[in-house]
């Protein structure tokens, strides 16, 4: 946790129209202005992204996955490289989420219960338990800036005695995430000042979203996630849970969106009083040759941009959009090559790191409900 002395969130601008905001999120690698996109790095790597792409782009925050690390390298390995900034050589805000989603999925998990995760490890095929605290000193170990509690994230397509049981699991390990940090920090020198998030289920049910809301703020957290959203669902069930979550959590906390990375959908969630977000949808969407541009997402592989000479997006100032055009991406997206890959990667990263970096002007501007109609006027 950051030092008492110094507020771990403060908000600068408020829009009028809207609840989004501008605010300052102080870590010990330093602060950042929310709102703000992180590239997700989950093996300490965005894929075909190296660590100074993601200078080059603006990205000032990644997160990273302390159970795919715990997995391999080891945090052993990592400890003795100097930490996991070091190790991939950013220069910025690091995040880790637990790996509460990765347990669950088919291939590694074998059970849950009060005391943790039990799961297979797909190196190894060995049964390995996670526990709350154990998760918490994977995080510390790493030596990231910002850790998350385990959590125990349904589908949404789990019954709601599913969904009630996962709330009521999030936040008897929330309890013990946080007592086990408040212990290390106070009792220990590892990881000072590392901020500790805690994450809000519920699903797509008001009540049970809004009582996770209660009961995780009640612990009081340096910020708040909500997870288990951006999944599939209606995007009108997704913008519903946030709202309810949201008027429950104190004004003066950080408030992460976990999973979204769809500009639009970005865009309403600001405008909801989200501050922070990280997805795998604009890497993912770029790989299948899904690009983002000004007037909404086109897909380059299509053979009407066979002999394009145009940038993606005559409106991006991106080294890709400076120098390649439409043919020759599609060229390298279509044959595989990873040199397309990477530009395209780069391209759809860069294009949300300007989206973000244009809603705190609108927003400082008190132009923020313009900034995204207009927005939405543009799109396809």
């Amino acid at each position: 946790m950051v030092k008492n002395s110094e507020k771990v969130f403060s908000i600068r601008y408020r829009d009028k129209k809207t609840k989004a905001r501008v605010g300052i999120l102080s870590t010990k690698s330093g602060k950042i202005e929310t709102p703000f996109f992180m590239p997700v790095a989950t093996k300490t790597a965005v894929k075909h992204i190296s660590s100074g792409d993601l200078c080059d782009m603006g990205a000032k925050a990644i997160i990273s996955n302390a159970f795919v690390l715990f997995l391999r390298p080891g945090v052993e390995l990592i400890q003795k490289m100097g930490g996991i900034a070091k190790f991939m050589s950013f220069n910025g805000i690091i995040f880790t989420d637990s790996g509460g989603f990765q347990m669950y999925s088919p291939h590694l998990y074998i059970n849950s219960k009060d005391g943790g995760v039990c799961f297979r490890n797909p190196y190894t095929n060995e049964k390995t338990f996670v526990t709350p605290e154990k998760d918490i000193e994977i995080q510390l170990s790493l030596g990231s800036d910002v850790a998350m509690c385990l959590d125990s994230m349904p589908l949404i397509s789990d019954s709601r005695e599913d969904i009630a049981e996962a709330v009521r699991k999030t936040y008897e390990w929330a309890k013990r995430c946080k007592a086990y940090h408040d212990k290390m920090q106070e009792e220990t020198d590892k990881n000072k000042r590392q901020l500790l998030f805690g994450i809000i289920q519920g699903g797509i049910h008001k009540d049970l979203r809004e009582l996770s809301a209660k009961e995780i703020i009640s612990l009081d957290f340096d910020g708040y996630s909500i997870g288990g959203l951006a999944l599939g669902e209606p995007k009108e069930e997704e913008y519903k849970m946030i709202e309810t979550a949201k008027s429950v959590i104190p004004e003066d906390k950080a408030v992460y969106l976990m999973g979204a990375g769809d500009p639009l959908e970005l865009l309403e969630a600001i405008s909801r009083g989200c501050d922070i977000f990280d997805s795998r949808f604009p890497t993912q969407n770029a790989r299948r040759g899904a690009i983002f541009t000004s007037k909404g997402r086109i897909n380059i592989k299509s053979a009407r941009f066979k002999e394009d000479k145009n940038p993606i997006d005559i409106n991006c100032e991106c080294f890709v959009c400076k120098n390649y055009s439409r043919a020759y991406i599609r060229h390298l997206l279509l044959q595989e090559e990873g040199a397309g890959l990477r530009i395209a990667s780069y391209h759809n990263l860069y294009y949300l790191q300007e989206l973000m970096k244009n809603a705190r002007k609108a927003i400082k501007a008190g132009k923020f409900a313009e900034f995204v109609k207009k927005f939405k006027s543009k799109i396809k």
